[in-house]
């Protein structure tokens, strides 16, 4: 059963049922009733004895889920949607969530010490997995085994065969860090204000708005790179000019 936001047959806002919304989000009844309590969607919307679910609905949920996607614990995710304003539109929340897909695709494997082991050639004390997981190539994982980048674990592991310290490591995954989380809330605060209003203005889909980000992160990325070999560059060339001086 389908019916409109206003209760009539002339309404342009179409609500599920309770059953259409745990069909479109993937979500069993038990859990759209858990996050409701929890405060992590609104109310269902009521037309008599019965209740009805928005867009708003389907994509507070579809966060939720990406979230847990992501590994975030229940804690974290009420955090994180603590920060969306109640008045956020569906369009602004399916931005959240494009926002927090990967950026770069990769495939992470599980694996056993012994595997990588015979991988590296030789045996990894302790110091050499923590280079590697602050190189991010490495994730610790269940019973003593490991998640692994497939794409990144030659470059790693010819790291660690140059001898590349464990302090510098964890410094530049601090950079990276620190910078990464500067850059992310920039890049978002210009397409919510620049972007978005021109899309809203248009009418423009939710979908529309994954996809136009989608299409961004190639060239974003493209765009971070070439930053920063013009800032390695111009920081050695002025290291040289310092030095001959």
């Amino acid at each position: 059963m389908v019916v409109k936001e206003d209760g009539s047959a002339v309404g342009t806002v179409t609500l599920l049922t309770l059953e259409e919304l745990t069909e479109r989000v993937g979500m069993s009844v038990r859990n759209v009733r858990f996050y409701t309590t929890k405060g992590l969607v609104p109310p269902p919307i009521r037309r008599g004895r019965s209740g009805y679910y928005s867009a708003d609905h389907v994509a507070r949920l579809e966060l939720v889920r990406e979230l847990q996607g992501h590994g975030f614990t229940l804690s974290a995710i009420e955090k994180y949607v603590a920060g969306i304003p109640a008045a956020a539109s569906p369009e602004d929340i399916a931005l959240h969530r494009t926002m927090l897909a990967p950026w770069m695709a990769d495939v992470w494997e599980d694996c056993s010490r012994s595997e990588l082991e015979r991988r590296a050639g030789r045996p990894l004390a302790a110091d050499d997995l923590a280079t590697l997981e602050a190189l991010g190539v490495l994730r610790p994982g269940a019973r003593g085994r490991f998640r692994v980048s497939r794409s990144q674990l030659g470059v790693g592991l010819g790291l660690l065969d140059l001898g590349y310290p464990i302090e510098a490591a964890r410094a530049a995954a601090e950079v990276y860090a620190a910078h990464g989380r500067a850059i992310a809330e920039e890049l978002y605060e210009l397409f919510r204000t620049k972007v978005w209003p021109v899309y809203k203005e248009q009418g423009v889909s939710p979908e529309k708005i994954q996809d136009v980000v989608e299409r961004l992160k190639p060239l974003s990325i493209a765009s971070l790179v070439q930053a920063y070999e013009a800032g390695m560059d111009e920081t050695r060339r002025a290291n040289i000019a310092k030095r001959a001086r």
